[in-house]
């Protein structure tokens, strides 16, 4: 009889894996949002002057998917903007989910928070059941990848080339609402994403990350993984909702098969750089905006 002994990277990865609350759809709380939404929505207004355009754009009712691009480190703060600007707009009775990676789920107090706000672990499965529930989903293709390049390279879209956001709309036939943002990246300088570092101790087998980021923010200076997270230097943050994108129409109207993930993925992260770069040209100095 043989023994399976497993590995330490295995035995821990399969406890974080077990901290990660399973996904939950009725954990969102619109009394709780109801009553936090306005406090929320001042405190991003005055420390990052926050500015949200285009709103009306998504659609009022339905399912749709709201795919973003990621800024900020840790502390992303186009997500809260993002999250508030919705509940704001349409109220806490409109159904809204947010994927987020497992460690923001699983925080203490955090995670919780976030969960009443309609948060959950990024899986295929979890964005479809809510798609089906007849909510509008909000995703970061990017994740990880987009969160943590550099600062130098803050007017990029960069999707890694991920293209299952783009499997799910076309399955579930909803539109896609690219929202495109830009700020976040001026609220920390990241040298690196620290990718080489991040395989060299299996950060991806532990905990699904791909990085480990070198960055000077506040308050440590140098700042090594960004695990901790760091108080974010008060940059304008600018979110932008573009106009809902019907993948098949579109796909098809430009010579393409209906489920042509190349084409497709050229056609959303086309359309937000285009839009990047517009609003990377109009900020007149870094942080000020």
């Amino acid at each position: 009889m043989q023994w399976e002994v497993s590995s330490p990277v295995d035995t821990v990865a399969e406890w974080v894996r077990r901290l990660v609350p399973d996904a939950d759809l009725s954990e969102r709380d619109p009394q709780f949002i109801t009553r936090t939404v306005e406090l929320g929505w001042r405190l991003v207004r005055v420390y990052f002057r926050a500015e949200v355009r285009g709103i009306e754009r998504v659609p009022a009712q339905g399912p749709v998917l709201l795919v973003g691009n990621h800024t900020g480190g840790i502390t992303a703060p186009e997500v809260p903007v993002t999250a508030l600007a919705f509940f704001r707009h349409f109220g806490a009775d409109r159904s809204f989910y947010q994927l987020a990676h497992d460690l923001v789920v699983s925080l203490p107090g955090v995670g919780q928070v976030a969960r009443k706000y309609g948060t959950l672990a990024a899986a295929p499965d979890n964005a479809r059941d809510a798609l089906r529930s007849g909510a509008a989903v909000l995703v970061y293709p990017g994740g990880d990848w987009e969160v943590m390049r550099p600062t130098s390279e803050s007017d990029q879209i960069d999707f890694a080339g991920r293209k299952g956001f783009l499997r799910l709309a076309l399955a579930e036939n909803v539109p896609i609402v690219p929202v495109v943002t830009i700020g976040g990246q001026e609220t920390l300088y990241i040298f690196t994403r620290g990718d080489r570092i991040a395989r060299a101790l299996r950060l991806d087998r532990l905990m699904r990350v791909k990085v480990f980021p070198i960055s000077l923010a506040l308050p440590w200076g140098i700042n090594i993984s960004d695990a901790f997270g760091h108080i974010p230097l008060p940059a304008k943050i600018v979110v932008e909702f573009r106009a809902p994108i019907d993948l098949r129409a579109e796909l098809e109207a430009g010579g393409h098969e209906p489920d042509d993930l190349d084409a497709a993925y050229e056609l959303v992260t086309g359309r937000m750089q285009d839009r990047l770069s517009e609003l990377a040209d109009e900020r007149r100095f870094p942080v000020i905006g």
